[in-house]
């Protein structure tokens, strides 16, 4: 950004100096009027320069933000549905669990092993 506003800076003055030489072949009012308009035109191109480079500036900072605001959303989302998955889990195993109770002995150990190795818990 810094490159940019000083490529403009330095081309203002340059345009400003050949204005200013065109300007020492006039006289009298002609002459001021001529190196007012001059320095106008520099000031000019050098605020815009100026209004440039911080327009640069806070798009990039911007950007910055926003790549930070989605990484964020990116790790909420995540997460919310890491939650959602082990509440399904659970809630499902205790579906499971609710289930072999109607069995007894080895077939409900049989049946409460596979709803644990089934749902992790």
């Amino acid at each position: 950004m810094n490159a940019r506003y000083k490529v403009g800076v330095a081309r203002a003055d340059a345009d400003y100096a050949v204005a200013r030489e065109k300007c020492d072949d006039l006289a009298g009012n002609v002459k001021d009027v001529c190196v007012k308009e001059a320095k106008a035109a520099a000031v000019a191109a050098k605020a815009d320069a100026k209004a440039q480079m911080k327009i640069a500036n806070a798009n990039e900072r911007a950007a910055d933000t926003s790549a930070g605001a989605r990484n964020k959303a990116r790790e909420m989302r995540a997460d919310a549905r890491k939650d959602a998955a082990s509440d399904k889990r659970g809630a499902d195993y205790a579906v499971a669990k609710e289930k072999c109770d109607a069995f007894a002995g080895d077939a409900k150990t049989a049946c409460l092993s596979e709803a644990k190795a089934r749902f992790g818990n």
